[in-house]
């Protein structure tokens, strides 16, 4: 199965962190802490998102099994998140 990918904060989705829509129904696009009950969870540029998703960067590695540092985690993200549904302009 292919990989998802939160569409704002670009986390790889699993079933059990999917977001909601206002009818309590999963949003398949999102995960729920970017998205629940049909609302984005935070009110935030895609900088902001950035920096708030930096602070993940151990975690990030963990799961990669890379080594950047937050620096280099926000470089990759400013290169991924304009692609994700929610910054597309």
């Amino acid at each position: 199965m292919e990989q998802k990918f939160c569409q704002s904060c670009g986390m790889p989705l699993t079933n059990e962190i999917l977001g909601t829509n206002t009818d309590g129904t999963l949003n398949e696009d999102y995960c729920i802490y970017c998205y629940k009950d049909g609302k984005f969870a935070q009110d935030m540029t895609m900088e902001q998102m950035i920096d708030h998703c930096a602070q993940f960067t151990d975690e990030i590695n963990k799961q990669s099994g890379q080594n950047l540092t937050q620096e280099q985690a926000k470089d990759m993200m400013r290169q991924f998140f304009p692609h994700l549904k929610r910054w597309k302009k």
